[in-house]
C-alpha cells in the first residue's frame, strides 16, 4: 500500500468517508482544505439509477450555469457567409468551412464546444469518426446545430455545460471554481442538479439520484446528503 504524504495524512484525518454533508457544508469543506497553489476545479459526480446502453435511459442535454464555470471556453464554428461574420463577431476562436473539417481531420481538435449552422452538416458529417469519440459532434437537440451562431456561442462561453451519463450510470461535470463565492457555487450546484432530474429519461425504474459528490481538483470527495438533492 502507498504511503500516505503528510498533506494526505493531514485530510484523511479530518475527514469521516460515511458523513453525508449539506451542500453549503461541502463547499466550506472544500475550500478548507485546499492545498493547491492554482484556481481548483469544483466538479460534482451524480449516480444514477439508470442502464445508458438502453435509448430510454440516456441522459444527455445542457445546462447553462448562472455563476459561469470560470473557464475560457474554446469555441470552433462551422459556417459560411454573414453567418461567419456573425460567428467571429461574437467571440468564435475558430471560423470555417472546408479548411475546418480538414484541420480538425489532421488532428487540431483543441476546442470545448464544435457549433454548425445547418447548411455545413454535409461538411461537419464527415468529422464522425472523429468529433463523435471526444463528444464534439454538432447535434441539434443539444443545441449546437443552429441558424442562430450567435446566442450558442453566447451560451457557449457564458456558462453552458453539457452533460452524458456514462455506460456505468455516472454523470460529472466541473461546476466552478473554488475562487467563487459561496453562493455561486451553490447556484450553479443547483441548476446542474435540477437539470438532471427533469432530464430523467422514461425508461429509468426504481431510484434515480442514488449518490451525489462534490470535489476539487485536488480535494477530497464529499458525499451530499440526498434530502437536499429535490427529486432525488
Amino acid at each position: 500500500m502507498a504511503k500516505l504524504t503528510k498533506k494526505q495524512k493531514s485530510l484523511a484525518e479530518k475527514l469521516d468517508n460515511e458523513k453525508l454533508y449539506g451542500v453549503d457544508e461541502a463547499i466550506k469543506t472544500l475550500r478548507d482544505l485546499k492545498s493547491a497553489k492554482f484556481d481548483e476545479t469544483v466538479e460534482i459526480a451524480m449516480n444514477l439509477g439508470v442502464d445508458p446502453r438502453h435509448a430510454d435511459q440516456m441522459v444527455r442535454g445542457m445546462v447553462s450555469l448562472p455563476s459561469g464555470t470560470g473557464k475560457d471556453v474554446k469555441v470552433a464554428v462551422f459556417a459560411r457567409g454573414d453567418n461567419a461574420e456573425k460567428a467571429l463577431a461574437a467571440g468564435a476562436d475558430k471560423v470555417g468551412a472546408e479548411d475546418l473539417m480538414e484541420d480538425m481531420q489532421n488532428g487540431n481538435l483543441d476546442y470545448d464546444r464544435v457549433i454548425a449552422t445547418p447548411d455545413m452538416m454535409g461538411v461537419v458529417g464527415r468529422l464522425g469518426k472523429v468529433l463523435g469519440p471526444k463528444g464534439l459532434m454538432p447535434n441539434p437537440k443539444l443545441g449546437t446545430v443552429t441558424p442562430n451562431v450567435e446566442q450558442a456561442i453566447k451560451d457557449a462561453k457564458g456558462g453552458q455545460v453539457e452533460f452524458r451519463v456514462e455506460k456505468l450510470g455516472i454523470i460529472h461535470s466541473g461546476i466552478g471554481k473554488l475562487s467563487f463565492s459561496d453562493d455561486a457555487l451553490k447556484a450553479n450546484f443547483d441548476a446542474f442538479v435540477d437539470a438532471i432530474v427533469k432530464a430523467k429519461p422514461s425508461g429509468a425504474k426504481g431510484k434515480y439520484v442514488k449518490k451525489v459528490t462534490v470535489t476539487s481538483s485536488m480535494g477530497p470527495g464529499l458525499k451530499i446528503d440526498l434530502a437536499e438533492v429535490e427529486g432525488a
